[in-house]
């Protein structure tokens, strides 16, 4: 599935970082005189497939709806299609003149925005496009981009290695994620015509319902016995990339075979100091919660969102206004990036073991 895309900035608003840490959150307050402030809903979807929805762009979305003074809440379905659905319902309810979701399917992404509109409120896809949907903005990175960052970090490592025509497997994100999808037709792109040439080997390839980690390790072990003889691993992001180490350090085999991944968790530049994995793509969360919260604000405001890109939802078969952000691949020696950016800290990353390789790396 091929996706047309108009690469663009977006005017981003200034915010001021917090934490926040409950699965719930929200902040409100009267105008003055008693006039109603707008309300923005934004529904994340869950906890477990990455740890940046609770750790980055909650925090970074609710210092942006503090900074613009609107009142706002901020919920996590934890993976539940009908906790989604219902979040979504009261929201609606409680009076939000925007939705914002991360849907967790296209379908019940769809029966939201639907539900939504219908009720007058706007919407946006913050993340993921939900196909054949009804939201009016879609803000995200650019996903095919991210996809062609790995298997661009993939094709690097392997030759670093002087690797000879490596038996490559592909552990794909959740089949029911249009990211997912994006992110494959990205390296897919680089990888086929090396599997064409011969200069690689196609090896096991399989999608990871709901980025589920655990069953990643199961599909992986599996891949792993039926073709011992992997090489290279493109995993969708650091959570498939650590269930995948895994295996292979169970079988001695970790730091010998590069291992992609993404979003850039403590866990993933762990993995990579450790010379476990061999890349990351890192996505400036904090830049791509400040677009959808100035979006959200604008349109909260009654006012028309500010966007210079579409993305074609072949579904639905119409173009999104979007906002798309560029990614940036990371490898061993450019972690000190992440960490200066301040997506993660010192402190976080350099833990005990840890210490001596941040070290070595010359992380400051």
């Amino acid at each position: 599935m091929r996706k047309g895309l108009l690469f663009a900035t977006a005017a981003v608003s200034a915010a001021l970082l917090s934490t926040v840490t409950a699965c719930g959150s929200s902040g409100s307050g009267a105008g003055s005189g008693g006039a109603k402030k707008p309300k923005i809903g934004v529904i994340l979807p869950d906890s477990k497939s990455s740890v940046r929805w609770e750790t980055a762009d909650r925090p970074y979305l609710a210092a942006a709806f503090k900074a613009a003074g609107v009142d706002y809440d901020i919920q996590n379905a934890e993976g539940d299609k009908q906790a989604f659905q219902t979040i979504a319902d009261q929201m609606i309810t409680s009076g939000v003149n925007v939705l914002v979701i991360v849907n967790l399917d296209s379908g019940t992404g769809k029966a939201v925005l639907d539900k939504a509109k219908a009720q007058g409120v706007a919407t946006i896809d913050y993340d993921r496009l939900t196909l054949g949907g009804s939201a009016q903005y879609y803000v995200s990175f650019d996903n095919t981009q991210v996809g062609k960052l790995q298997g661009d970090g993939l094709t690097k490592c392997l030759t670093d290695m002087g690797a000879k025509n490596p038996v490559v497997a592909e552990l794909n994100g959740s089949p029911t994620d249009n990211n997912a999808t994006l992110f494959a037709n990205g390296y897919n792109g680089v990888l086929d015509p090396l599997y064409a040439s011969g200069q690689y080997t196609k090896g096991p390839n399989q999608s990871v319902p709901d980025w589920d980690n655990a069953q990643a390790q199961t599909i992986f072990e599996q891949m792993y016995t039926s073709q011992p003889a992997i090489g290279g691993v493109l995993a969708a992001n650091d959570g498939l990339a650590n269930a995948a180490i895994a295996v292979l350090r169970k079988n001695h085999r970790n730091g010998q075979v590069p291992v992609t991944g993404q979003d850039a968790t403590v866990q993933g530049l762990q993995n990579i100091l450790a010379g476990d994995q061999c890349m990351t793509v890192y996505k400036a969360v904090k830049k791509e919660a400040d677009a959808a919260s100035a979006l959200a604000v604008s349109l909260a405001g009654g006012k028309k969102g500010d966007t210079k890109a579409t993305v074609h939802d072949p579904t639905g078969n119409r173009d999104v206004p979007s906002v798309l952000l560029a990614p940036q691949a990371v490898f061993k020696d450019t972690v000190q990036d992440v960490v200066t950016d301040g997506y993660v800290t010192k402190a976080q990353l350099c833990t005990g073991d840890y210490e001596a390789l941040c070290t070595k790396a010359g992380i400051k």
